[in-house]
Formats: structure tokens, C-alpha cells, sequence
């Protein structure tokens, strides 16, 4: 017999649980990967009568034996365990210390009922091992046995069914049916006369056991034929636990990974005296070890070298087939969890996988939200990126939102799709729902941008076609000014504001808002119109100025003016303030909604008809320029006050007399020239009747000299007579610094 047995004490002889000898027992033999492919078996019988030695032959265990030589003392001390080798199913066999020992005294009864009840609550099959001679026997030992055992029976709620196999050591020549036949009525007297309680009262023996009977010849005298029987009686241990085997009912059975665990509760419950409710007990077990399976899964599920590198790759990106790669993580685990718990109640086990599959989880959930994180951010970025190069292409925005939108959900829906768990029914709709708003966000903040942009341009485009011509129309007074302006003002509006309409169908807007835009752009152009109007206004004395100068200097073909002294002067004066008045009448107010107004003939009256405007002022006492506001103008509409185009004309006529002083001075000049020569026909008379003369000078060379000097002299008269250029450089009194003449310039 070799030491693969692996014997160990389970209980010493005072009742103590060799846990840890338990449980490393449990490793060496490899129990736990046995499930219920598994067989124990106990031994009872007097003390001495020879069961360690019937073990060790039948299992080939190495219990130890009592040696004869030095006494029938007891051998074996509370609760040997051992694994029997070259059998299958996995098979261990328990050696009970024997009964109605003298060692123990009055406690051995107490001890015997103990482990009676360990043995019945954990075996599969209990020898009872009997001397031949004892049976039929009234008062043999055989009989406290087996009341003992009935009676610990009796207190397990709910027990399997227990195979007792008797074995009759040193039979006799009696035929062994014979003896069975009075050992099974001894037997069922003993279960008679056992107390029950009221629920057991009627019940069975064939409820609670199997009993089987064998016998063996005397080991001391029939050795040899002791060893064929006891290998005869080893067939039946094979294969003990299939359908028609040895061990009877495995309805109860624990499974092996939990037979450690259940055996200490069981002996601890009975050392307690407590009630054994073996049902309960294999919930306990169940719960107890499925929880323990439970989070072995777990931890190895944390520590899986292929679950931390996913989890390290997501922490820096999206990881691709992260849902295939952690579902096979998790299937591994979930169906190791079902491998080792299979045999544990069907309860216990479901109800702690789902508590397995909640914590593993638990430990999942937070990396799957970091992919779908991870998802939601790629997918925002194609949307981004997709649209702006959509709009590049100049394709309408609408569209262009739509068809990035549905190809951005799509690869989210896809990618979400990829990182799918099977185990686990994670939603993944927050997600989603946060990126569509992101998407709408980003695309309202897009379209504002695009309108901001649309609406910049189209302002761009009317102060464009506005502010040029305006300012041109403002320079080049003529007619009705402000008529002209109103027809360019519509036209250009109108055609904005259609550009812009036309732009606007491209981004689907309500129409509360293209209103509200085309409105701002209306806003805008005619604000554009009142700020050139209010620019022009500040230059109209400049204005006024430049017309004057260019009507009073010129002539209707705006050639120079040559003032030859035939030029009504005070005509082209006033025609000239007539012109500049005009501009003055223009800027005076913003005439965009073409309501007629006076304000013309008001300031023409008041400033160029003064003999008219001061008759009527005499006649109503009040001068119309003397107020603050225009009658027919709102103020938001006025440029330029009464009083204010009072003054400007005052500082206009100031600035401008300067102009018709020098032209008057020129004709005064050019009259005074020409009074100094004679009149062309007595230049000719001169000329015909003196030419006798003058060619009677010329022939006389004395005269010659006197020629030259006259020549001379009437040349250097001319130069000093000759004023035109002088005119033009200088005033009157320079030019004619001893004139006595004067002028009234105001007349003109």
C-alpha cells in the first residue's frame, strides 16, 4: 500500500475538526474538480472487530491496524480519512473510532452518536461491520449499533437514502441467506422499537436505507480466502455511484468542490447538538461556496491579462471589437463559474451567477460608457469635418446637415453595435441622445455663422451699391435729389433682400426668422442711407462752396470765365446762391418716405429774395429760420435745424464775396484800360491820313531817332495800362492804388 492515500485525521478524540488537514487532503486528491463524480464511505463497528484491516484490503488504504500481538486495545482514535486508489468514481473512505470501547467510559456513547450522525450525513455508504456469532444475539454488540444509527437517523430533517452494507466477518458454515434473513429482521425490530417522532411514526426503513449484506471468512484462519472475498466484494465499489450501483441515492449529494466546507458545518452542528437539516444545510453549502466560486471568477475575471490590456487601450482610445473581445472574457469566466458551481442547488447556483454577472458588470460598465465615449467623440468629429467639407462644395446647408447627421448616427449606431455585450443589456440611448444634440448645437452654431456671414455679405454688397452713388448724387445736386436717392435706395433693397431670400431657402428656416433676417437687412439699408445722408450733412457748407465757385467761375460749358466787363455779375451771383442754396435745401432733412415739404421756398424766401423775406418779416414779426425744428419734418428724420442753415448761409456768404469782389475789381479794371486809348476809328483815321507823313518821317534818317524814342515810350505806356494778368493776382486797390471808385458788392 503506497502513500497515495493521503490519510489524515478529520477528528481527533476530543472532537476537534482538523480543518486545515481537511483541506489540504482536499488538494492532494484533487477533489474539487471531481463534481459529483465522487463516492464516501464509512465504516462503523465494535472496537477491535477488525475494520481498518477490512479497509485497507478492500481499498488498499493504509489505516492503521491493531496489532494483536500487543493486545485488543483501541486503534483507531476519533475520525480517520483516506482516498482509496484504482477506483472510479473517486472514492473515500472514513474509519470511525470503534463503539463500546473501554477507553472512553461513560462518554463513549455520546462520541459513538456523534460520529454515527457525521458518518450518515456525509456518506454515500455505510459498512457495519458484525461478527457472525453476534447476530441472533439478543444482547451482542451489533444491536447498540444499529440503534444508535436509527436513532441519529431520525434526527436529520429530510435525509438521502443511505446504503448499509452489513458486513458478517468470520461466517460460519450457516448459508449466508440465512444469515441475511435474521440480520434483516433483527434489523427491522431495532427501526420498530426506535422512538419516533409524530412525523416519522410511520415511517419505513426502506424510506432511509438500502441494506445490503455480504460475508467474509475469518481473516486470522482463512486468509487466503478472506483476500478472494474482499476482492470480490471491491467489484461492487466500481463505478458505486451509476444508476443500479452501490450508492444508492446521490439525490442529496454535495458536490465536491463544497465537501470541505459542508463536512466542518455538519460536525460543527453536531458538536452543538443542533438539529441537522441536511436540505438546508446543502443550501447553506451551496450558498457558501457558489459565492466563494463566485468571486474566485471575479477576481481572475479583474486581473485577466486580456480584460487589463482592454482596459489600458481604451483608457487611450477606441478599441476595435471591444464588445466580441470582453463577451469572450466574460463567457469564460460566466461558464467556468457554471463548471465548478453545476452541482450546488439550482437556486443557489442561478442566484449567484447573477450576482456574479452584476459585479463583473459593475467592473465593465464603466469601461464600455469610456468606449462609447470614445465613439461619441470620433462621431462628433466626422460630423464636424464631413460638414464643413460639404459646405465647401457649396451644397445647401439643409442637405448638407441632413445627410452628415444620418451618416454620423449611423457609424455611431454601427460602432455601438460593435462594442455590444452580449451578457449585459447596456443602453446606450443617453449616449446617443447627447451626441444628436451636440450634432444640433454644432449645426445651429454652424448655420448662425453661415448667416452672420450671408447677412455680412449682403450688407457689404448695399453699402457697396449705396454709398458711392449716394455720395455722388449728394455732390451733383440737380432736381430732386432725394427722388433719385429713394429709387436707388428700393432698387438695391429689393434686390438684396431677393439674393438674400433666395440664400436663406437653403438652411430650411421658420419663417418668423427669414422674416426677422430680410427685416434686419431692410433695417440695415435704410440705416445706411440716414448715416451717408448725416455724413454728407456735416460738408454741406463745403458743398455749397464747390457749386458756387464751379457756376460762378464758369460758363454754362464750364469753360474759365474771362470777365471782360460784359458779364452781369449779379445774375451769375445769384444763380450761383441759388445752386448752393439748393444743396443747402437737400441736406436740410432724410426724405426716404417722399412726404412734399416747403422747406425749399422757406429758406429761398429767408435767404436769396431778401427784400421779399424782410418785407414779410416786418409784416409778420417772426423769421421762419428762428426755430429749432422743421414743421414738416420728424426729428429723427432732421439734418440740419433752421437756425443751424441760418448760420451756414451766413458763413457761406461770408466765405464767398471774396469771389465776386475780385470779379467786379477785374471789370472795374478793364473799363479803366480801356478809357486810356482812343477809339478804334480814330486809330484808322489816324492811320490813313498821317501815312504822308510818316513815310516823309522815315526817309528823313534824322527822324529815325526820334521814331525810336516815341516807339518806346508808347510801348512802356502799354505795359503799365495792361492790368488782365495783374487783375488776377491782386485786388482792385492794388491794381488802381489812387482809385477813387467804389463799390456796393452787396447789391450784387
Amino acid at each position: 500500500m503506497g502513500d497515495d492515500c493521503f490519510t489524515t485525521q478529520l477528528v481527533d478524540r476530543s472532537g476537534v475538526f482538523n480543518v486545515e488537514g481537511l483541506e489540504q487532503f482536499v488538494k492532494k486528491v484533487r477533489l474539487s474538480e471531481r463534481g459529483l463524480s465522487y463516492a464516501v464511505v464509512s465504516i462503523m463497528g465494535p472496537q477491535s472487530s477488525g475494520k481498518s484491516t477490512l479497509l485497507n484490503h478492500l481499498f488498499r488504504t493504509n489505516f492503521r491496524e491493531m496489532d494483536a500481538l500487543k493486545g485488543r486495545a483501541q486503534t483507531t482514535k476519533g475520525i480517520w480519512i483516506a482516498r482509496c486508489p484504482d477506483i472510479e468514481p473517486c472514492t473515500l473512505v472514513m474509519d470511525l473510532e470503534g463503539t463500546d470501547g473501554t477507553e472512553r467510559g461513560e462518554d463513549d456513547t455520546s462520541f459513538e452518536k456523534q460520529s454515527a450522525l457525521f458518518a450518515l450525513a456525509i456518506s454515500d455508504i455505510v459498512i457495519i461491520n458484525i461478527w457472525c456469532h453476534d447476530i441472533g444475539r439478543e444482547h451482542a454488540s451489533n444491536k447498540p449499533l444499529l440503534r444508535i444509527v436509527f436513532q441519529v437517523m431520525l434526527r436529520l430533517f429530510s435525509p438521502r437514502k443511505t446504503t448499509l452494507l452489513f458486513v458478517v466477518r468470520d461466517k460460519t458454515k450457516t448459508p449466508v441467506k440465512y444469515l441475511e434473513l435474521i440480520l434483516r429482521e433483527d434489523i427491522q425490530k431495532i427501526w420498530d422499537t426506535v422512538s419516533k417522532s409524530q412525523e416519522s411514526k410511520t415511517a419505513l426503513l426502506s424510506e432511509y436505507f438500502t441494506v445490503e449484506v455480504v460475508a467474509l471468512s475469518s481473516y486470522e484462519e482463512k486468509a487466503e480466502q478472506f483476500k478472494k472475498e474482499v476482492a470480490r466484494l471491491r467489484q461492487l465499489f466500481l463505478n458505486s455511484i451509476s444508476p443500479g450501483g452501490l450508492a444508492g441515492d446521490r439525490g442529496g449529494a454535495i458536490p465536491a468542490s463544497g465537501f470541505s466546507f459542508s463536512a466542518q458545518q455538519i460536525w460543527k452542528a453536531i458538536r452543538e447538538n443542533k438539529d441537522l437539516d441536511l436540505p438546508a444545510h446543502r443550501v447553506m453549502v451551496a450558498t457558501v461556496r457558489c459565492e466563494e466560486i463566485a468571486n474566485g471568477k471575479l477576481d481572475s475575471f479583474s486581473s485577466d491579462k486580456r480584460w487589463v490590456e482592454v482596459v489600458e487601450a481604451v483608457n487611450s482610445g477606441p478599441v476595435p471589437g471591444f464588445g466580441k473581445t470582453v463577451s469572450s472574457i466574460l463567457d469564460y469566466y460566466f461558464a467556468e463559474y457554471e463548471r465548478e458551481a453545476f452541482y450546488f442547488d439550482d437556486g443557489v447556483r442561478s442566484a449567484k451567477r447573477r450576482q456574479l454577472e452584476s459585479k463583473a458588470l459593475d467592473l465593465v460598465k464603466p469601461v464600455y460608457l469610456a468606449m462609447l465615449g470614445h465613439l461619441r467623440s470620433k462621431a462628433f468629429h466626422k460630423f464636424k469635418n464631413d460638414l464643413e467639407q460639404s459646405l465647401k462644395k457649396e451644397l445647401r446647408f439643409s442637405c448638407s446637415v441632413y445627410n452628415c447627421t444620418q451618416s454620423t448616427m449611423q457609424e455611431f449606431d454601427y460602432g455601438c453595435a460593435d462594442i455590444a455585450i452580449k451578457q449585459a443589456d447596456l443602453d446606450a440611448s443617453k449616449v446617443r441622445e447627447k451626441l444628436a444634440r451636440d450634432i444640433k448645437t454644432h449645426a445651429s452654431s454652424v448655420r448662425d455663422a453661415k448667416l452672420s456671414e450671408l447677412k455680412v455679405d449682403y450688407e457689404d454688397q448695399l453699402t457697396k451699391a449705396l454709398m458711392e452713388p449716394m455720395e455722388s448724387l449728394f455732390n451733383e445736386v440737380e432736381g430732386d435729389t432725394w427722388a433719385s436717392i429713394r429709387m436707388l435706395h428700393k432698387s438695391e433693397t429689393i434686390k438684396a433682400l431677393s439674393g438674400l431670400s433666395a440664400a436663406l431657402s437653403d438652411f430650411e428656416l421658420d419663417q418668423a426668422t427669414i422674416n426677422k433676417t430680410l427685416s434686419d437687412l431692410s433695417d440695415f439699408s435704410r440705416i445706411l442711407v440716414e448715416r451717408k445722408a448725416k455724413e454728407e450733412a456735416g460738408k454741406v457748407l463745403i458743398r455749397m462752396k464747390d457749386r458756387f465757385y464751379t457756376i460762378f467761375n464758369h460758363d454754362k460749358d464750364l469753360m474759365p470765365r474771362v470777365w471782360t466787363g460784359k458779364e452781369d455779375i449779379k445774375m451769375i451771383a445769384k444763380d450761383a446762391r441759388e445752386a448752393a442754396l439748393k444743396i443747402l435745401s437737400v441736406m436740410v432733412a432724410i426724405r426716404l418716405d417722399n412726404k412734399k415739404d416747403d422747406i425749399e421756398n422757406v429758406l429761398k424766401s429767408s435767404l436769396l429774395d431778401v427784400h421779399v423775406s424782410k418785407k414779410k418779416s416786418l409784416e409778420a414779426s417772426i423769421d421762419p429760420l428762428a426755430s429749432a425744428t422743421w414743421p414738416e419734418i420728424p426729428h429723427e428724420n432732421m439734418l440740419l435745424s433752421p437756425v443751424q442753415c441760418k448760420s451756414i448761409w451766413k458763413q457761406f456768404n461770408a466765405e464767398t464775396e471774396h469771389t465776386i469782389i475780385q470779379a467786379i475789381s477785374a471789370q472795374v479794371a478793364l473799363r479803366g484800360r480801356n478809357s486810356w486809348l482812343p477809339p478804334a476809328w480814330a486809330i484808322a483815321a489816324i492811320l490813313i491820313l498821317g501815312f504822308n507823313e510818316f513815310m516823309m518821317l522815315l526817309r528823313n534818317p534824322q527822324y529815325v531817332f526820334l521814331i525810336f524814342v516815341a516807339t518806346v515810350t508808347a510801348i512802356a505806356l502799354w505795359k503799365q495800362l495792361d492790368i488782365a494778368q495783374e487783375f488776377r493776382h491782386g485786388t482792385v486797390k492794388e491794381i488802381f492804388p489812387s482809385s477813387i471808385i467804389s463799390f456796393n458788392v452787396v447789391e450784387f
